[in-house]
């Protein structure tokens, strides 16, 4: 037992004897705690704890899994926040090395065991409650009969109830009759296969250290018991324990933090989602990548105490905290997202126009439009969608999905946008993160709902076939379609009940939009009502979108804003999830649709537009001719590109504006400006735009400098504020924490600096930045410099090596295409060395490469920290493949 395990002082290891009052245990029976406590850490520090945290392990493992909490708690950075915590972490009876009782303790049992062990150790409050797997029922079930003592809960992968699901497939396994007594006592083989969960793989020292108390077939009778106590029906002798935590964890007002691995084959999103209804006001996050053994597999450690410096703070934090989460004081009046279209109700005028594959069109007045929301509306309301609820709307752009925000926006339903763009893996990803209650999809998306299990009551975008119908709605488990629902809101309109709808409060949720996933994981955003109308505001104001405005939409996000602006819109006939697939004849046919004034495209649609340009007609040149505005964002456009745009839009003011999901826009710069700031270190994507502000937070060879300037030419981390800026990241708590910390700020994660003439210029991302020997570099003004070489299509600069001496490498595509990447011939290594010297970056190496690497959405954004990677073992001399 006094083993030094790997990260377990000899310290913490304690026994305890613990009178017993447990029903299975006879009359004075007393038993053998084993426990972690680093309570000889708190005392080293000479500071009062501000607590307790009291860890309660699952099955098969034992207190060894809390050992970072256990040093954590008294860290330099704990106790800079306010520290140190004491924390105690248990080993249930019969399980890890406490006594082994020769009993089955039920659910009911360790509930009152652990009250019996907190007993014994005269524990008072302030006690944060910890769990994990079937240790997280356990603990919440303390909490419940703890509540003078308790402060805080935090969850790690558990379950409180089978939440109307049957168990997952392992659990039905390690239960079956055949295999439950051989796979979890009289082999080692349930515990092998949990350690196997953890992502990465566990060392060979760790693994063993989890294995230790489980030795022999004896010391794993607790294993199986544990397995066979799980209570996965009512006739279940747990179940009625089970049922009453999880029905009075709903009175735990106390702060509640989950941490969450999605991998997790048992304890999966589901279960997560469950716990989200029962304890609403937790803070939230899920570890992308992590398993089941979350703490194996990410620091949980850090954001925990983190956590609870903000949950807990000392009357000094207490003031900073507050000033952090100041909302904006620049809102302005709060116009609700559909106002325009109530204020339209009997305007016959065109709202929204379709271009139809066959080359027709289809379209819906202001006034059927604003029938057709409502009507749906109803409908959605009689299926069961309520204020609150997420609904995932898988839909192409055009009047099916206008009509669909809105209508989720009336009822104040919470809507949620990942763009197919994402890949199939990115997209079930994204969905299984948001947890929506209804899910409403095309064909394929269903077909995709299915084979994925995504999570929501499936409802059909389209009616089926009548000779397939029947089948496919059993299929794919649909509980209704959108004719359908549009059909029943109707019909109740008609027969002279109005639809009422409560107006959502302004801070509600409105909506939750997925980032492009091209730096890392595809993120939840969340905007309220009050922060999507801001966003509205914006674009008004900025680009004077009046309502009259006639606005083709080859851009998702204007499916949600276009009519929201009363501006008359229409969608091309391209596939959005592949911006290329617009062509030149299919905008312009678009734009003469409506007499387009304004056209909103992304880069990689205008490249193909450009490309495709030798198909039109007189006529349509002259459509184009037409149109006033050109906005362009998602990625930075080149001159060349732009000028190509501008002889196609002779009379447009061609506009690039920089943003973000978390804020569009930041930054607005025309052509004009952009060929006076001229060449510089970065992309010059302009001045702030209506309402926002920019300021940088420094980069420092020692670290980042969290003083917000707004001082000429000090390359930094871009901080926005506006009041279209999110409200937060969903159930992504430590990425919301990160963002916001610096008060009044919303950390973009890109780099750049401010000029003279206060123009915002980007020089990449902050992991983008190398670290050399002679100081820090960011790559956009060399790539710059080096795409001006005869011959090369397009570069990256990324670092190879260790922070801090970092060697920059170029990567170069050239024209035409190499065959196979390597090292840069000797002439044109030459000229790139050359050209990056001139803006002063040396250069350890040039690399050729056939194509670049690029996300899956914008395909314009190039992936440079994959290029690092590869471009290290490259260079290592390791096969390397393609990138």
């Amino acid at each position: 037992m006094s083993q030094p395990w790997p990260g377990v002082s000899p310290a913490w290891q304690q026994v305890l004897t613990v009178p017993s009052t447990s029903a299975v245990d006879p009359v004075g029976t007393s038993r053998q705690w084993h426990y972690l406590d680093n309570e000889s850490d708190v005392l080293a520090t000479g500071k009062a704890p501000r607590g307790t945290l009291l860890c309660v392990h699952g099955n098969p493992t034992w207190s060894y899994l809390w050992r970072t909490l256990l040093a954590g708690a008294t860290s330099p950075e704990t106790l800079a926040a306010g520290g140190p915590w004491r924390v105690i972490a248990v080993d249930q009876l019969d399980m890890g090395f406490s006594e082994r009782t020769g009993t089955f303790r039920r659910l009911e049992d360790r509930i009152n065991d652990l009250s019996d062990f907190t007993a014994a150790l005269g524990l008072t409050g302030p006690v944060v409650s910890v769990g994990h797997d079937w240790g997280g029922i356990i603990s919440l079930g303390w909490a419940t009969r703890h509540k003078d003592q308790l402060a805080a809960v935090v969850l790690t992968n558990t379950a409180v109830h089978p939440a109307g699901f049957t168990l997952p497939p392992a659990l039905k396994l390690a239960l079956h009759p055949a295999v439950h007594q051989w796979g979890t006592s009289t082999t080692s083989a349930f515990l092998r296969v949990t350690h196997g969960l953890a992502a990465p793989t566990l060392s060979t020292e760790v693994r063993a250290a989890f294995m230790a108390p489980y030795r022999s077939v004896a010391r794993r009778a607790g294993v199986g018991n544990f397995v066979a106590d799980i209570p996965a029906t009512p006739e279940h002798p747990s179940w009625a324990a089970l049922d009453a935590v999880s029905s009075d964890i709903r009175s735990l007002g106390v702060p509640a933090l989950m941490m969450w691995g999605p991998k997790d084959p048992v304890f999966s999103d589901r279960y997560l989602r469950d716990l989200i209804t029962r304890l609403p006001h937790a803070d939230v996050h899920r570890f992308e990548g992590a398993s089941h053994l979350v703490q194996e597999d990410r620091d949980i450690a850090a954001p925990t105490f983190t956590w609870l410096a903000q949950r807990f703070p000392t009357s000094d934090q207490a003031a900073s905290l507050e000033q952090a989460t100041t909302k904006d004081s620049t809102n302005t009046e709060y116009v609700p997202m559909l106002a325009e279209l109530d204020a339209r109700t009997a305007d016959t005028s065109t709202a929204v126009v379709d271009m139809l594959t066959d080359g027709g069109t289809r379209s819906l007045s202001w006034a059927q439009l604003s029938c057709d929301v409502d009507d749906l509306a109803a409908g959605l309301r009689e299926l069961g969608v309520k204020a609150g609820d997420r609904v995932s709307l898988l839909v192409p752009p055009g009047i099916n999905l206008t009509t669909l925000i809105y209508a989720c926006l009336r009822l104040g339903a919470v809507i949620v946008v990942a763009d197919p763009g994402l890949g199939t893996k990115g997209l079930s990803r994204a969905i299984k993160g948001a947890g929506p209650d209804f899910l409403i999809g095309i064909e394929r998306a269903l077909a995709g709902a299915r084979l994925y299990n995504w999570p929501g009551i499936r409802i059909a975008a389209e009616d089926f076939p009548p000779a397939t119908a029947t089948a496919k709605k059993a299929l794919f488990k649909v509980a209704g379609t959108v004719p359908q629902l549009l059909a029943n809101g109707r019909v109740t309109r008609l027969a002279g009940y109005a639809s009422t709808f409560s107006t959502p409060a302004p801070d509600a949720d409105a909506a939750v939009l997925f980032t492009s996933g091209s730096t890392g994981p595809a993120k939840g955003v969340v905007y309220t009502h009050r922060r999507l109308a801001a966003m509205r505001d914006t674009l008004k104001a900025t680009y004077r979108l009046e309502a009259g405005t006639s606005l083709v939409a080859g851009f998702a996000p204007f499916a949600l804003l276009g009519p929201a602006l009363g501006a008359t819109t229409v969608t091309p006939d391209m596939d959005v999830t592949a911006p290329r697939t617009l062509t030149a004849k299919a905008l312009a046919e678009a734009a003469a649709a409506i007499d387009a004034t304004v056209v909103f495209a992304s880069p990689a649609a205008l490249v193909n537009v450009v490309a495709t340009a030798a198909e039109l007609t007189p006529a349509l040149r002259k459509v184009l001719a037409g149109v006033e505005l050109l906005l362009s964002a998602g990625a930075p456009l080149g001159q060349r590109l732009l000028t190509q745009v501008q002889e196609l839009t002779t009379n447009a003011a061609l506009h690039t504006p920089y943003g973000m999901t978390e804020a569009l826009p930041v930054t607005d710069i025309d052509l004009p400006g952009i060929l006076a700031a001229g060449a510089g270190n970065g992309v010059c994507v302009g001045t702030p735009v209506s309402g926002a502000a920019i300021a940088i937070a420094p980069v420092l060879a020692q670290g980042l400098d969290l003083s917000p300037t707004t001082a000429a030419e000090v390359t930094g981390e871009i901080l926005v504020r506006a009041p279209h800026v999110k409200e937060r990241y969903d159930r992504l708590w430590i990425t919301q924490t990160h963002s916001t910390s610096i008060p009044g700020w919303h950390r973009t994660g890109d780099v750049g600096h401010l000029d003279a003439q206060g123009r915002l210029w980007v020089e990449g991302r902050m992991e983008h930045i190398l670290t050399t020997p002679t100081g820090v570099k960011t790559p956009v003004a060399c790539e710059q410099a080096v795409e001006q070489v005869p011959g090369v299509a397009r570069a990256a600069v990324v670092g190879v090596g260790p922070m801090g001496t970092q060697a920059a490498v170029a990567i170069v595509e050239t024209a035409p295409a190499i065959k196979r990447p390597g090292l840069a011939a000797a002439p044109l290594a030459a000229a790139v060395r050359a050209a990056a010297l001139s803006v002063g970056l040396p250069l350890a190496a040039v690399i050729t490469i056939d194509a670049m690497p690029t996300d899956v959405r914008h395909n314009s954004k190039i992936d440079r920290a994959k290029l690092s990677r590869w471009a290290a073992r490259l260079l290592a001399g390791q096969k390397a493949g393609q990138p």
